[in-house]
Parts: C-alpha cells; sequence; structure tokens
C-alpha cells in the first residue's frame, strides 16, 4: 500500500493530521417571508458560523436537540442544501462555489446515509437498479454484467444475500435497508460519508449491529464519517471526536470519551444526565432544563443557551461566548467553562 493510501487509512502523516474536510465559518441562513406581499424578511438561522475539520479516516460525531440544526449541517457539507456563507474544502479543495458539472465528478468522493430507511430507498425499483442507479449516475461500471457484479459485492460488503438483487424494498427489514443504503453509498468508493442519524430509526439490537458493520467498514476502507445523531451513548462508540450543537452553533468538542466523562458545557452536561445508565454506579443527577429551545429566527442575545441555563449570570445575558479551548483539544463555548 502507498504512502499516502495508509495515511487515508488511519488519518495521520508521519504523526501529523491529514484533514479530509475543513469546514470553516459555515453559515446556512433560510429566508422568512413576513408582512404583506413578503416585503419584510427575517432569516432562520439553522447553521450559524461552524467550523471543525475531519481528519482521513476519523468518525467525527455530531450531537445536539432536534432542531439544533445538525441535518442542515450534514446536507450542506455534501451540497444538498447550498450554504449562505463559508467554506467547504474536502482534500483541500474548495467544493462551496463549485459548478455542478465539476461537483458531479467530485461527489463521488463524498456519499450520505439517511436517517429513514424506509423513505430513502425507492420503492419501485429493485436493489440492482437502486445500487446500479448510483454507479450509472457517476459512469462507473457502465457494462451491465459489471454492473450488477459490483452490486453482488456491496450486497456481501455489508452482510447480504447477493441473491436478493430483483427483490424490492418492501421484502426487507428495517436493519436491512439500512444496511442497502450503505451498500448504495459505497458504491462509487467514497472517502467521506454523512451518516444523518442512520440508526436512530432501528431497535437497539439492529443499531449496534449495523454500528458495528460501520466501524468494520472503516477499518477495511479507510472512509471517514461525519456521524449525526441525538444519543450520546452512540456517538461516544463510534467516534473520535463529538461536537455539540445548539442553536445553529458549536457550544463544545472535545474528544468523544473526554467529552461524556468530563463535559465543561452546561448543555452538554444536561445531554450526558439524560442517558440511561445501568449498574452499581447509576445513580447519578438528572441536570432538567427549563424552558423551550428559542426560535432560530429570533436567537437571544448573549449566550444563546442562557435563557435555559441553570449558571447563566449578567454577562452571559449580554456577551456571545468564544469557543475556546479550556483544555488541550478540548473547547467550549461558555464563559464560565474552566
Amino acid at each position: 500500500m502507498s504512502l499516502l493510501g495508509l495515511a487515508a487509512r488511519d488519518g495521520r502523516t508521519k504523526g501529523r493530521e491529514v484533514n479530509l474536510l475543513e469546514v470553516k465559518e459555515l453559515k446556512v441562513h433560510f429566508p422568512v417571508q413576513r408582512g404583506w406581499f413578503g416585503r419584510n424578511r427575517d432569516y432562520l438561522k439553522a447553521v450559524d458560523g461552524v467550523s471543525f475539520t475531519i481528519a482521513a479516516g476519523e468518525t467525527l460525531g455530531l450531537v445536539g436537540e432536534s432542531g439544533c440544526g445538525k441535518t442542515t449541517l450534514g446536507r450542506a457539507v455534501v451540497r444538498l442544501i447550498e450554504p449562505t456563507s463559508g467554506r467547504i474544502l474536502f482534500d483541500g479543495e474548495d467544493i462551496t462555489e463549485m459548478r455542478r458539472s465539476k461537483l458531479r465528478l467530485r461527489r463521488r468522493h463524498f456519499q450520505m446515509i439517511f436517517q429513514d430507511p424506509y423513505g430513502s430507498l425507492d420503492p419501485h425499483q429493485t436493489i440492482n437498479q437502486i445500487l446500479g442507479e448510483a454507479l450509472a449516475v457517476h459512469k462507473a461500471f457502465r457494462h451491465p454484467v459489471n454492473r450488477r457484479n459490483r452490486a453482488e459485492e456491496l450486497l456481501r460488503a455489508v452482510g447480504l444475500d447477493p441473491g436478493c438483487l430483483l427483490r424490492y424494498p418492501h421484502e426487507f427489514s428495517g436493519g436491512q435497508r439500512q444496511r442497502i443504503g450503505i451498500a448504495r453509498a459505497l458504491a462509487v468508493e467514497p472517502r467521506l460519508i454523512v451518516g444523518d442519524e442512520p440508526v436512530s430509526a432501528l431497535d437497539a439490537s439492529v443499531q449496534a449491529q449495523i454500528i458495528n458493520l460501520l466501524s468494520d467498514l472503516q477499518r477495511e476502507r479507510g472512509l471517514a464519517y461525519l456521524f449525526i445523531a441525538h444519543d450520546l451513548a452512540v456517538v461516544e462508540h463510534i467516534s473520535r471526536r463529538t461536537i455539540v450543537m445548539y442553536l445553529g452553533k458549536i457550544v463544545e468538542l472535545a474528544d468523544a470519551k473526554t467529552l461524556c466523562r468530563a463535559p465543561k458545557h452546561p448543555y452538554t452536561q444536561a445531554l450526558i444526565s439524560a442517558v440511561p445508565v445501568i449498574g452499581p454506579d447509576s445513580r447519578h443527577k438528572r441536570i432538567l432544563l427549563s424552558g423551550e429551545v428559542p426560535s432560530p429566527v429570533n436567537p437571544p442575545p448573549g449566550c444563546p443557551f442562557h435563557p435555559r441555563c441553570p449558571i447563566a449570570e449578567a454577562r452571559c445575558r449580554l456577551e456571545p461566548p468564544v469557543l475556546r479551548e479550556t483544555a488541550p483539544g478540548h473547547l467550549a463555548a461558555c464563559h464560565l467553562a474552566k
């Protein structure tokens, strides 16, 4: 294997990180019409100035409550949603302003697994057609025989019988359908896969199977993942680092295990306190947050979390916190984090 291949496998070259993806000050604001004839316009700030990197071969977890901007961020990274501003660099190349014709050529390197294993597959197509369509879009394996052989290979890779190619999605369970979605994402040999809550719609036992499958595929193929979820326990298991989002912003970023064991931000502490723990040490205090998540159309001044924060001070209501390093490799956007 070449040095480049080795770097892709473990995300390092001579002890230095190789950033496959760099997101810089990314914003996704959706216009909201108000008043007569839509003359007054406001914006829903779904993603509001987010920056992070993913190394080759790394899994970066992304967690937060529903409506915090996780899915919008994931879709913007692969340009299924157009960003308002900011930059997205894939392998050093800015894809933010890339023309559709050129972007189509690059898309084979970054794919997506969707949350709903039922709605993400065309019910009128066979599995052979679903996988073949992904290959056809990127003009890979053009001969029908080669395309079918590739489809069989993909099904084996995700633990399914190649003999089911002529069956339809409704003939499979939810876990099997998600395996087919993973096979489709793998079809053109991507380097980065964005998983938009890929296990949240599955039973716990099936979740574990899919997570193990994703981990195995990562080791075999050197894949990088942006793994979006609302379950911190799942993210801790699969991720190397974890981002916590709140109201379109990153509020904490750290090594996954460190973040779960020693969170700095009050919001992260509340999320972790809600994770069920079974065992002799299961008596832990639940942090109950008051109020509702503010509207991203009209976020509060100062720290966006201050209306619900149990330790907020006067300056939290006025001064927006900066995402800063509170410990080596551990960043938090909180005035009071130490």
